[in-house]
């Protein structure tokens, strides 16, 4: 049994999938670093909040 018959066939229509979609959805990773970015915000708060600026 030869593997070029089945390589033939499954490769192209695996690429022909994945070419349509992207690997990670542009909301995912918008929201991710929207909450990365909150989570810092936060934490710089509360390290300024316990320090006097006088």
């Amino acid at each position: 049994m030869s593997l070029t018959p089945l390589v033939t066939t499954v490769v192209p229509a695996l690429s022909e999938g994945a070419a349509h979609e992207p690997a990670v959805s542009p909301y995912v990773v918008g929201v991710s670093v929207f909450g990365v970015l909150l989570v810092l915000m936060l934490g710089l708060l509360m390290f300024g909040a316990g320090r006097d600026h006088s």
